[in-house]
């Protein structure tokens, strides 16, 4: 089935899982990733136009399940679990990162990561090594920047550069977002409806 732009305000929440081998087969996914508190749900629900289908938890590392959203049967937007903070520990990390690894390597129709890093806080540790991660294996990625509202504009040019500089990430394509102020999310839209063509 054709998606579009706008097939994507009619995203549903489809289903969550823990185990990435119970998810069932897609036609095309794309997923977001990043540490926790990065924004991953509001940016999925700006991509969809909703103001709450992605639920974002108030607690950092709270969320434990692969979410699913489905925009035309067949086509997902997948939420991982955040990277880099879990209640209850070392062995929740674990889990965590056992979930998000299980999910990337299963996923024979997976089109595009979309890797989330906080413009405000910069790339962090947990960033980089996830990225490494990423290309190490040969994954498809892009960087999505979000929280860009909460750089001063003077200093929003020179802090796009750190970034830059700092992930090392060549000519692959960044997005650069606001969720709070919707800025950038037209680029990511298409982005998201390439992938999942």
């Amino acid at each position: 089935m054709a998606i579009s732009v706008d097939s994507l305000r009619n995203a549903i929440h489809l289903k969550a899982e823990i185990n990435a081998s119970k998810l069932g087969v897609s036609e095309a996914e794309v997923c977001f990733l990043g540490r926790s508190n990065v924004g991953k749900s509001s940016v999925i629900n700006l991509l969809c136009s909703k103001r709450d289908m992605a639920r974002a938890s108030q607690i950092p590392g709270k969320t434990r399940t692969i979410n699913v959203y489905e925009a035309v049967p067949g086509r997902w937007l997948i939420d991982l679990p955040g990277y880099g903070f879990a209640m209850g520990g070392r062995k929740a990390k674990d889990q965590l990162g056992g979930i998000i690894e299980g999910y990337l390597k299963d996923r024979t129709t997976l089109a595009m990561v979309y890797v989330l890093v906080d413009a405000f806080v910069g790339p962090t540790t947990l960033d980089r090594k996830m990225i490494d991660w990423l290309a190490y294996y040969d994954f498809p990625f892009s960087i999505v920047v979000n929280k860009i509202d909460k750089i001063a504009q003077p200093k929003l040019d020179a802090r796009k550069n750190e970034i830059v500089q700092a992930l090392k990430v060549g000519e692959r394509a960044i997005f650069w977002v606001s969720t709070t102020k919707k800025l950038g999310v037209l680029d990511l839209q298409h982005s998201v409806v390439e992938h999942l063509s």
